[in-house]
């Protein structure tokens, strides 16, 4: 994981919804809930809530920012939140073109840099997890404070239903998944459930919110892609344990669901006794997405390590002491 990629700046141009190319007034904006902004040609959509310092919200694979709608109200009172849907994923673009962990960590840096800031604490779950490590490791510069969701990229394990749609051929059963016919029936499952008083799990309406997504072929294409770069049939082919002696300095959080039926809480315990002075709040009722299981208290332990701790302030020299340092 985490091979260092030194992209050229962006060709930033900024479009918002009213088409004119101006800032919107505050009244306007803040009635709108998708905001678009053209990087490298392509559309990124993202959500904006809240003034103060920046926190980044990334989500994870067949995700979109909605997935912090729970959330980022109230963190908007205290911070500036801003939750883009990632290239390939939600109301972004789905263009051809890399999908790898890098790619996607660049992609983040431009979009902070295009909205006028410089650093932030980045908040990545699952996949998104793995992309805030690799945003860190390639731009430490901009790394304030750096908290794992149920992350990716931290052992091998992961669920069998990811595994298998690495296989070979998998593109021509995805469609299939995301068939009209099997999601109503998922839908229709759901709200018998619902009557009987039971509910479906997080992490099964997520996971079948996700899918439905892959009915669109750009989308499928872009799943695929990302997956394959960081998942293989055997399981995830990334590991970023060799490179968390690198953020002994930097404030660390992991958030783990007990429940996750993903990726094993193991995984967050394991990178906890890695890194001395990080912080690991399990979450008992919660599967892989603690921000949707118990948004209220993920809310309060995020904001109180970002009140806690001070932000880092990394250049270019100590990241090569660190590196030459072990």
């Amino acid at each position: 994981m985490f091979a260092r990629q030194h992209p050229a700046e962006p060709d930033v141009l900024l479009t918002y919804k009213d088409g004119s190319g101006k800032m919107p007034s505050e009244e306007k904006r803040s009635r709108e809930e998708i905001r678009r902004i053209t990087l490298h040609g392509h559309s990124v959509a993202y959500r904006q809530a809240g003034s103060g310092p920046v926190v980044v919200l990334v989500h994870g694979i067949t995700s979109s920012s909605a997935t912090w709608q729970r959330v980022m109200p109230d963190l908007a009172r205290s911070f500036t939140v801003i939750a883009p849907d990632l290239a390939g994923h939600g109301e972004s673009a789905k263009p051809k073109g890399d999908y790898s962990l890098g790619a996607h960590a660049s992609n983040v840096r431009d979009l902070l840099l295009a909205l006028g800031h410089e650093r932030a604490t980045f908040v990545g779950h699952s996949l998104g997890g793995g992309i805030v490590m690799q945003l860190c490791y390639q731009f430490p510069e901009r790394c304030e404070r750096l908290v794992l969701v149920d992350s990716g990229g931290l052992g091998r394990e992961v669920s069998l239903l990811l595994r298998a749609a690495t296989l070979p051929g998998s593109e021509l059963v995805l469609p299939f998944l995301a068939a009209t016919r099997l999601l109503d029936a998922g839908a229709r499952a759901g709200g018998l459930l619902g009557r009987l008083g039971l509910h479906l799990p997080t992490d099964l309406q997520e996971m079948g919110r996700g899918h439905s997504t892959l009915a669109d072929s750009e989308a499928r294409a872009a799943f695929v892609q990302t997956l394959r770069a960081v998942v293989e049939p055997g399981g995830q082919r990334v590991d970023a344990s060799n490179r968390l002696y690198l953020v002994q300095h930097i404030p660390f959080l992991l958030i783990w669901g007990e429940r996750d039926s993903i990726i094993p809480v193991s995984h967050g315990r394991a990178a906890h006794e890695q890194v001395p002075g990080s912080r690991l709040e399990l979450f008992a009722r919660s599967g892989h997405f603690p921000q949707l299981d118990e948004p209220e208290r993920f809310v309060d332990v995020l904001v109180d390590f970002i009140d806690s701790t001070d932000p880092a302030a990394l250049d270019a020299d100590a990241w090569l002491q660190r590196l030459t340092t072990t």
